[in-house]
């Protein structure tokens, strides 16, 4: 029996838009559940999505999962560093801008937490505009709340919706 207190939800985005995406999702999520300090809630199906903010013939992948933790939010996003290289993600710094990528894992909501340094801004300061994780982040969590505008994701994914269609999202299955 497990005694540690999981206190702590966290809505984690993954994508992927090199090699068999669907499946390094798949892999990178179940390898989470490896930390003893982690309990995997739910997973959103995958969405096909369109590169944004980069030149790419190579779409993503995305999803958004849920999990509760005892973890602290930066040793929860260095474990999604750690798990990023684990699976063949490289950074290049010498280039600007998006990049390719086989695994990208961002930490989205940590409970209700703001938090602003310069290793981690929580809530994620572009979740609210990015379709390809409100959309799955919908599905699995219609009534969270982004703790700065203290609006629900629905209400987020509507107002985006109306200003900018559902266009380059479409879901997909595992």
């Amino acid at each position: 029996m497990n005694s540690i207190p999981f206190s702590h939800s966290a809505s984690i985005g993954l994508g992927s838009n090199l090699g068999n995406s669907r499946s390094l999702l798949r892999e990178a999520w179940q390898a989470l559940d490896q930390h003893p300090l982690i309990s995997l809630q739910t997973l959103s199906s995958p969405y096909r999505t369109r590169p944004m903010g980069m030149e790419s013939d190579h779409w993503f992948i995305n999803a958004v999962g849920r999990l509760q933790t005892a973890l602290s939010p930066e040793a929860l996003l260095d474990l999604l560093l750690a798990t990023e290289q684990q699976f063949g993600r490289v950074r290049h710094p010498e280039l600007e801008g998006y990049q390719d990528r086989t695994l990208d894992l961002d930490l989205l909501l940590y409970d209700d937490c703001i938090r602003q340094t310069e290793r981690l801004v929580l809530p994620h300061p572009a979740m609210h505009e990015r379709l390809f994780v409100l959309v799955p982040l919908a599905e699995i969590g219609p009534q969270l709340t982004h703790p700065l505008f203290n609006k629900t994701v629905v209400r987020l994914l509507a107002e985006q919706e109306a200003n900018n269609g559902q266009k380059g999202i479409e879901q997909t299955s595992w």
